[in-house]
């Protein structure tokens, strides 16, 4: 018979499981994402497909209060000005995404997001005054040599697209301090809610200037050849699938610790390169992986340091 410690082991073993499980899946269903992103920028403006993201995500979000027995107001009852601007931080960074995947390979748009631990370390050092000791710094240095060796600025193969995916990142940081000061003051269903209005009325009137100005280029990439039938499904349920995707990681990240977790956000850059090279014939240079090679050491630095609080 199992004694009692042996069990509580085990139920902790399953749930880091889940937890590792949860986060996979999440990934994948975020790099899929983006693989349609890139697919949909084909058909329509990057900011219709930002547009639709938030927009089809508030649409399912009012679906589902009722199940849980909550009104729309008791929402907008919830939301407070720094969740508001939590929400606008994600959209903006979503905006930048999408126009970045327009003009760069998958994988390499990928790559260079995934500067954005290194930018959180330097932004809660200088915002939230956290300790932040010689390990952290190397990791920060060793991210930014990684995002260097991937965009080379100053050669011929610099695309200016590239700078979209450093502000987006930018972006995401900010999202996520802001996310660590507000953690537990709103219900899931309401920081969703919230998140999504912010992003419907950051991006609405965007749209509507473009279509009024041309601003951005068409906002329909029309060819009277082609249809359009499964890139209007695709894009109606980018919101379903984005919703489902954080859905996830939440649920992981609620079942195991953020140290053990953090190094499964890699599988994205892989699953990213398979999308690219089947889907869009993408063959990343040894530039894009040398740099790819260097962020996974600087985020597996930050993940130690996450492990064992230290003056490092």
């Amino acid at each position: 018979m199992t004694s009692a410690p042996e069990r509580a082991g085990t139920a902790n073993s399953d749930n880091v499981l889940h937890g590792v499980l949860l986060m996979v899946c999440g990934v994948l269903i975020l790099s899929s994402t983006d693989g349609v992103v890139k697919y949909l920028s084909g058909f329509f403006s990057p900011l219709m497909v930002s547009f639709f993201r938030f927009a089809v995500q508030l649409a399912i979000i009012l679906a589902i209060a009722p199940f849980k027995k909550r009104s729309w107001l008791s929402l907008l009852k919830e939301t407070t000005l720094p969740l508001f601007c939590r929400g606008l931080l994600l959209a903006i960074g979503s905006v930048f995404i999408v126009f970045g995947l327009k003009y760069l390979p998958l994988t390499e748009a990928t790559a260079i997001f995934f500067v954005q631990p290194v930018i959180l370390v330097i932004l809660s050092c200088v915002i939230l005054k956290e300790r932040v000791g010689p390990k952290r710094w190397l990791a920060v240095l060793i991210g930014f040599a990684g995002v260097l060796v991937i965009i080379r600025p100053g050669t011929g193969v610099f695309q200016p697209a590239s700078l979209l995916l450093l502000a987006a990142a930018f972006s995401f940081a900010c999202y996520l301090m802001l996310t660590r000061k507000l953690s537990g003051q709103a219900s899931q269903l309401a920081i969703q809610f919230v998140t999504s209005i912010a992003g419907s009325l950051f991006i609405l009137p965007i749209v509507f200037y473009a279509w009024l100005t041309g601003f951005g280029g068409d906002l329909l990439i029309t060819d009277q050849e082609t249809s359009f039938t499964l890139p209007t499904i695709l894009l109606c349920g980018l919101g379903a699938t984005g919703l489902i995707a954080h859905v996830l990681l939440v649920k992981a990240f609620e079942k195991a610790p953020a140290s053990v977790l953090a190094p499964i956000n890699y599988v994205e850059i892989l699953s990213a390169a398979t999308i690219g090279y089947m889907i869009f014939n993408e063959v990343p240079d040894e530039f894009v992986w040398v740099g790819f090679g260097m962020l996974i050491c600087s985020g597996l630095i930050l993940a130690n340091a996450q492990r064992k609080p230290s003056p490092s």
